[in-house]
């Protein structure tokens, strides 16, 4: 008798997948495991290779905007801008997160705590870093920029800042700062703002002219006062930097105050017969120096 053999049926290799055995399931996972980590990898060393490459060209142009040790304070003609008193100040309604205390959005608060509601103006600040950071001066360098609130917290503003345009904006950024006391820029590992211990003395430069604007200061024209500032400054023959503080108020004069002006100011100017704006005041401190030093 012939005996009749079934021939073997061989079964096509399973995919990956589903149907695959264990073992081989888990030998595919670990090469695909494998490759994410090398692709990792790859993305690290390129990150360590780019901040490498920085290190070697040195700082970069945001950095070279803001003077880091004492010699670099004094090493070039600067001027420091420090606005008083400023209204930033969070506040929590009864239902919601944190807002920027402002007088169009909180007259409730402000009226059953007794508060006066020409105090709660952030827009002011908020005109003034524009005028400022947004001008020619500041761009090639030559513009230091602190706030020094009314509840005594002190902020050092970076050269680099973009300050939004809209108020909106500027009180969410405001309320972030207050709370985590650092903005980070969001590509780049620069410090844009940041809360800064007391008092500001300790942060204007050693040697520095030191003048507060008021209406009841002694009467000047700015680019005469300006000039002869200058001219000082090339007698002695030495780059003198110049600090203004200025009122980010709506009313009364802040500069006056010894804790907020008065105690480092070696005197009181008053560059116009009227009542000026604190932005209409620093546009004009930054154009004429401007025109000083032919930046444009």
């Amino acid at each position: 008798l012939k005996l009749l053999l079934k021939p073997r049926q061989c079964s096509a290799p399973a995919p990956a997948g589903r149907g695959a055995p264990p073992r081989r399931a888990a030998m595919v996972k670990k090469r695909q495991a494998k490759g994410s980590d090398s692709a990792d990898l790859v993305n690290k060393a390129k990150k360590r290779k780019k901040s490498l490459q920085e290190r070697v060209d040195g700082p970069s142009e945001a950095d070279k905007l803001l003077p880091r040790t004492l010699e670099d304070r004094m090493a070039a003609r600067r001027v420091v801008v420090v606005l008083e008193k400023a209204a930033l100040e969070c506040v929590q309604p009864r239902k919601g997160a944190l807002e920027l205390l402002n007088s169009d959005d909180h007259k409730h608060i402000c009226a059953k705590n007794g508060r006066d509601i020409a105090d709660a103006r952030p827009d002011i600040t908020h005109q003034c870093l524009m005028a400022l950071l947004d001008s020619p001066l500041n761009k090639s360098g030559r513009l230091l920029i602190y706030i020094h609130t009314a509840q005594n917290v002190l902020i050092e503003v970076h050269p680099s800042l973009r300050v939004p345009r809209t108020f909106k904006r500027f009180a969410g950024l405001a309320v972030e700062l207050l709370q985590r006391h650092k903005i980070r820029a969001a590509q780049a590992n620069e410090v844009l703002m940041k809360v800064v211990s007391n008092p500001v003395e300790k942060y204007l430069p050693p040697g520095s002219r030191r003048f507060g604007l008021s209406v009841n200061g002694r009467k000047v024209k700015l680019r005469d006062f300006a000039a002869g500032l200058e001219q000082e400054a090339e007698d002695s023959k030495a780059a003198t930097p110049i600090v203004f503080a200025i009122g980010a108020v709506a009313h009364e004069d802040p500069v006056s105050e010894a804790q907020f002006g008065e105690g480092y100011t070696e005197e009181r100017i008053s560059i116009c017969d009227w009542g000026l704006s604190a932005a209409c005041c620093c546009s004009k401190v930054a154009s004429e120096f401007e025109y000083l030093w032919g930046i444009c």
